[in-house]
């Protein structure tokens, strides 16, 4: 069974203000897991200790981001302070536009695997929509995966249904084999309406986890960017919703 966590970026306003309040109200949800975009004024360790007391783990982390091959040696010493064996990348549109950058992209990404291979952490890929476009009649996506086959990806499902134009559902049954973390959100599928709690949207949330391996994925992580009601009320009713279906299990 999946389990849930919360994208803390999701409050990234009240974790500003107080961030340990913030991974105390997380804990009192019932998320097992946190994944941070940031620490704030507290030291990986500090964090991961105090997530640890809560009853929760740190799944993953949007932080330190591989942008090059010289962050290497920091990115390893941060995820050793989390406890971590994964590590994200990501792009901007312009990386996947054309066909030469898509394949710059991949180059570089490539580079940045075998290094962090050989340190013990497997990286992995976060998209946005753009990443779905196409380029010469094929999603950029997929063109990239093909250039850079070990590369290992957190599928953001409500992206990836491109705001419409494709099938979220095809997309995790594509890249099963590949995934091994999910971030999960909810709307109408139009980037200029704010995202609401999940089961509330137009993303067919079980038919997607459906198509997920449970043995590479582990993690179901909720993520509102911005939220049409209060941040707090539409993060717990998302973590109600994949609980009460039986689509995660949590900690309450």
């Amino acid at each position: 069974m999946f389990q849930a966590a919360v994208q803390l970026y999701s409050f990234r306003d009240q974790c500003a203000k107080d961030f340990v309040d913030v991974l105390k109200l997380v804990s009192i949800i019932g998320f097992k897991g946190v994944e941070p975009a940031g620490f704030y004024d507290l030291k990986p360790a500090e964090f991961r200790k105090i997530v640890n007391d809560l009853g929760m783990e740190v799944c993953s982390a949007h932080g330190p981001w591989c942008r090059s091959e010289e962050q290497i040696p920091e990115i390893v010493d941060t995820l050793g302070e989390l406890g971590l064996s994964t590590c994200v990348c990501g792009f901007g549109p312009n990386e996947f536009r054309y066909m030469d950058a898509i394949r710059r992209t991949a180059e570089m990404t490539s580079v940045w695997q075998e290094k962090l291979e050989k340190q013990g952490i497997t990286l992995f890929q976060h998209n946005h929509a753009f990443e779905f476009d196409l380029v010469d009649g094929r999603p950029a996506y997929d063109i990239y995966a093909e250039l850079c086959p070990k590369m290992k990806f957190e599928i953001d499902c409500y992206w990836s249904a491109n705001h419409g134009k494709a099938d979220p559902v095809e997309v995790m049954k594509r890249y099963r084999e590949r995934t091994i973390l999910i971030h999960m959100k909810d709307g109408v599928l139009d980037p200029d309406i704010p995202l609401i709690p999940l089961g509330s949207g137009k993303l067919p949330i079980p038919a997607i986890l459906a198509e997920a391996d449970p043995k590479l994925v582990k993690w179901v992580i909720v993520e509102l960017d911005n939220c049409a009601i209060d941040i707090y009320r539409g993060i717990k009713k998302s973590y109600q919703y994949l609980t009460k279906n039986g689509l995660c299990i949590g900690n309450r």
